[in-house]
């Protein structure tokens, strides 16, 4: 749905960050501090047991919650961060995660 010299965008990402070189085994300060960062974005996102999933229209504002989040494990304690990111980027159509989850169901019923 392309109108005019506009080109729609919808930005889905995968975001996982590991703190490492902590004392312990749990990373969940350093996950709630990540988020804590993202909500000062305004970026859309959904945590689930192995990572975040982020939406946003521009990959630039999209790429900047990214740096603070990773910065945000820094800055709660740990000595190294690996950061993990997948993107999904599509200009033909508007959508969002809800939309391709329900994609997938309607074609398993």
């Amino acid at each position: 749905m392309k109108s005019g010299p506009y080109i729609l965008n919808m930005i889905s990402a995968e975001l996982t960050i590991i703190p490492i070189g902590t004392s312990k085994t749990s990373i969940s300060k350093y996950v709630a501090a990540a988020l804590e960062a993202l909500d000062e974005t305004g970026i859309k996102y959904e945590i689930n047991g192995m990572g975040t999933m982020l939406e946003s229209e521009d990959r630039f504002k999209l790429f900047e919650a990214v740096g603070k989040a990773h910065e945000a494990v820094f800055k709660s304690g740990a000595d190294r961060v690996a950061t993990s990111l997948k993107i999904d980027e599509r200009r033909d159509k508007e959508g969002s995660l809800k939309q391709k989850v329900e994609s997938v169901k309607e074609k398993l019923d």
